[in-house]
């Protein structure tokens, strides 16, 4: 994973102080990745979200 890639979410998980689920499937563009920030490496504006920070392990390049 590079900055600026496009990834897809691999499972559905739920999302702390949301009324909703992040579903697998849904599309995440222009990541960052991020150091330092415990085991969460990416940071990224969902649709519908907005910001927050993600694990690499739930993602997949498209």
């Amino acid at each position: 994973l590079q900055d600026g890639d496009t990834v897809s979410i691999t499972k559905t998980m739920k999302v702390k102080g949301a009324q909703s689920a992040l579903k697998a499937g849904t599309k995440v563009r222009n990541i960052r990745l991020v150091q330092g920030s415990g085991d969460h490496d990416i940071a990224a504006k969902v649709d519908g979200f907005g910001q927050m920070e993600l694990k690499s392990s739930i993602v997949k390049k498209i």
